[in-house]
């Protein structure tokens, strides 16, 4: 369904910027805004490129030249070297540390609020996770920080996970809903990772610090473009269907797999090989844990089941390299002196084209 919104937006005229029922100029973020509503509470969105592109708009339009307090074992950095420090610096704002890496106690934000300061800001360590003797803010005493001394409250979510996962044993995942229930009055995350759908950014929240934001010049050159627009509300709205996300949305339905169902697949996987190499190659079964990966979920442990090949003819490596170079590569792992596959990450279609791909790989010169 989402591929085929965007097919129909790339191909056709679509009401973008046009709003049917008032016969005049309308709000690209429209439908964005409904579904938000819908599906978190939240009063009003916004969708930027990416979420680096959110927190960048949001620190310039709410906070330049004034102070963000930020817990200073917030501070990250996510793969490719974002980091919050220089992209606070890139918007004007000025960065002003409280607590310590592992501990920060409400009256640290108190007593660091001051005349100068615009936000107060907290940031999802989604790649990380701190243990041991370790304090961080509520989400509430958060908020009422915030209420209390006037400043506006914003959180940086990253991974924009719409589902409880409490019910596949991931338990620190804050929810979207989860953020904006609590009044937190800015939440920014991303549009792919957790959510499943598009590279995108998503700024939710008080309509009327969502309208600033919007009035900002540097929101017309962030703004995404119609087609990813389309997939992010065609993803959006697989949350609201009866079935739920898990069933369509393939990075959802990859998280929640259920381990029996992955080792039958790994059986059927491995005579299918067993049957196309025909003795080329030794094939097992092994159990294995996986992660999510892509900046989200670092304590998250995902069992499931693994083919594994040792070839006769040729080298491990060979065949992982011959595999990943092919006319339609296949990324599988290396470990052992053996090329395995992980039957979480292989598509319901692509099971039954594995085994040629794998004979024309070891057949290859």
């Amino acid at each position: 369904r989402v591929v085929q919104r965007i097919a129909q937006a790339a191909r056709s005229y679509t009401n973008l910027e046009y709003d049917l029922e008032k016969g005049k100029r309308g709000d690209r973020n429209a439908h964005l805004k409904l579904l938000m509503q819908e599906l978190t509470g939240a009063e009003a969105a916004l969708a930027v490129n990416n979420n680096a592109a959110a927190v960048l708009l949001v620190l310039t339009s709410l906070a330049a030249g004034r102070e963000v307090v930020v817990s200073r074992g917030e501070l990250i950095e996510i793969g490719g070297s974002f980091r919050i420090p220089d992209v606070m610096k890139r918007s004007g704002a000025v960065l002003r540390e409280v607590g310590t890496t592992n501990r920060t106690h409400p009256r640290d934000y108190v007593e660091a609020i001051n005349e100068r300061t615009a936000l107060i800001l907290k940031v999802h360590t989604s790649n990380y996770h701190i243990v041991g003797f370790t304090r961080e803010l509520t989400l509430e005493e958060l908020v009422q920080i915030g209420r209390e001394q006037s400043v506006p409250t914003m959180m940086d979510l990253g991974s924009g996970c719409l589902v409880e996962l409490s019910q596949y044993g991931f338990t620190e995942e804050k929810t979207v809903q989860e953020v904006v229930q609590a009044g937190i009055d800015i939440v920014t995350f991303s549009g792919d990772k957790l959510l499943g759908g598009p590279q995108a950014g998503v700024i939710a929240g008080r309509e009327i610090l969502v309208n600033r934001i919007k009035a900002d010049p540097l929101a017309r050159a962030l703004r995404m473009d119609k087609l990813t627009l389309a997939a992010l509300e065609a993803t959006l709205e697989e949350y609201t269907r009866p079935e739920g996300p898990t069933a369509h949305i393939p990075t959802l339905e990859m998280i929640v797999r259920d381990p029996a169902e992955l080792e039958q697949l790994a059986v059927q996987l491995a005579e299918s090989l067993r049957q196309e190499l025909n003795d080329r190659a030794e094939i097992g079964l092994e159990a294995g844990s996986g992660k999510v990966g892509g900046g989200a979920l670092p304590l998250g442990e995902l069992p499931g089941s693994r083919v594994v090949m040792r070839p006769r003819t040729m080298s491990s490596a060979a065949l992982e390299r011959r595999l990943r170079t092919g006319n339609l590569p296949v990324i599988a792992l290396m470990r052992d002196q053996a090329v395995l596959l992980d039957t979480r990450t292989i598509l319901k279609d692509q099971f039954q084209i594995i085994p040629k791909l794998v004979l024309d790989a070891m057949e290859s010169t």
